[in-house]
């Protein structure tokens, strides 16, 4: 696919649930701690990922796409949530 061809992009964030535990996440602030950043009050970890989209889909086609490979790839849905954002 040429690069012509991609007007669409998806952002897709993919975090664990309040619920869980995360112990990156703990461990992140806590470094931050210790760097002196004292008014830190709680750091969750996740994951980011970009999906070129082909110029063929409608947004709406392009969000329900994207949508099914959040749910069914990108994130456990178990623990985690997702949240998806198309660009022009």
């Amino acid at each position: 696919m040429t690069s012509h061809n991609l007007t669409m992009k998806a952002k897709v964030y993919v975090t664990l649930k309040p619920s869980v535990l995360d112990p990156q996440g703990k461990a992140i602030h806590h470094s931050v701690e210790l760097l002196g950043f004292e008014n830190v009050a709680d750091v969750r970890q996740g994951k980011y990922f970009e999906i070129a989209l082909s110029s063929e889909l409608s947004e709406p086609e392009a969000q329900t796409v994207v949508e099914k490979i959040a749910k069914d790839i990108l994130a456990n849905p178990v623990i985690e949530d997702y949240k998806v954002e198309i660009v022009q």
